[in-house]
């Protein structure tokens, strides 16, 4: 394939900013600190028109991936591994996206620009509204995953198909308390990104200083919105940040909701898209 003289390469199609677990943990504004050649789901005519990349690829991955017993990945050899298309088909058009990583002493999420590849040590979430993040990054749904996840080494080894896909969301929710969570979330998030940034460290230890007692203001804002999110269950503030109390209560309501017992389509009229959709999950 030759490409007219005038035509410009723009290689921000194809290499693109690589997110890893520790960049959630340890990068004080959680960006990726590692590139990647992504060619999608290109034949490899199409990557002809990248020559400086298909270059690098030809002559670091090529090699490897012909000794690789997936066949996939052997005859595909110029792919970024596997082609990930409900992940892909899931973020399309999303001007954001939340990434979480898998393993951790916390559950920590951020938010991610829609040119960043998440690797497979990453979880990420189709949503890109404040109410979302807020909903996930509150003590409710940690109390949950807790309690649905496996552990590796004392840390939580979060799993979608048992801590995202059955938890139950709050429905049915007001506007009120959508924007009241949604607020709490943007504050939450904008004095933790202030603090990281001042200090130069990351998520991880920004909050062990919290747990030892720094950033009393940083709590404050976790607690509103840990009390935000469970207004919107019906819930008293009293149980907010109360574990096993909320595991208990949630486990009760998703068995309600399995039963037929109670209505329950919290994301009805957003954009259509299933809970397994938001999370990039293969659908039938």
């Amino acid at each position: 394939m030759k490409m007219a003289r005038s035509e410009k390469v723009d290689y921000r199609e194809v290499v693109r900013p690589y997110l890893v677990g520790e960049d959630v943990a340890e990068h004080p504004a959680q960006q990726p600190r590692r590139w990647i050649i992504d060619f999608g789901q290109r034949p490899l005519e199409a990557t002809l028109r990248y020559p400086a990349a298909i270059k690098i690829v030809r002559e670091r991955v090529k090699p490897v991936r012909e000794t690789n017993k997936d066949r996939f990945r052997r005859e595909n050899w110029w792919s970024f591994g596997r082609p990930y298309t409900a992940i892909r088909a899931a973020l399309a058009g999303l001007p954001r996206y939340i990434a979480a990583g898998r393993v951790g002493k916390r559950l920590l999420l951020t938010w991610c620009e829609p040119w960043t590849c998440p690797s497979d040590l990453v979880y990420v979430f189709a949503f890109d509204d404040d109410y979302s993040m807020g909903v996930l990054s509150s003590s409710t749904h940690s109390a949950w995953a807790w309690s649905q996840s496996s552990t590796l080494k004392g840390d939580l080894r979060y799993t979608p198909t048992s801590a995202f896909l059955p938890f139950p969301w709050p429905y049915p929710v007001t506007d009120e308390q959508r924007e009241r969570v949604a607020e709490a979330s943007r504050r939450m998030i904008s004095r933790r990104q202030e603090i990281c940034a001042e200090q130069q460290f990351g998520l991880t230890r920004l909050y062990n200083l919290v747990d030892e007692g720094a950033y009393a203001d940083l709590r404050k804002l976790h607690r509103e919105l840990d009390e935000a999110v469970a207004a919107c269950y019906g819930w008293p503030k009293s149980i907010a940040q109360d574990k096993h109390e909320i595991a208990r209560r949630l486990f009760a309501l998703n068995a309600e909701i399995a039963a037929g017992q109670r209505a329950y389509d919290p994301f009805a009229g957003r954009d259509g898209r299933s809970v397994a959709q938001q999370l990039g999950l293969p659908v039938d």
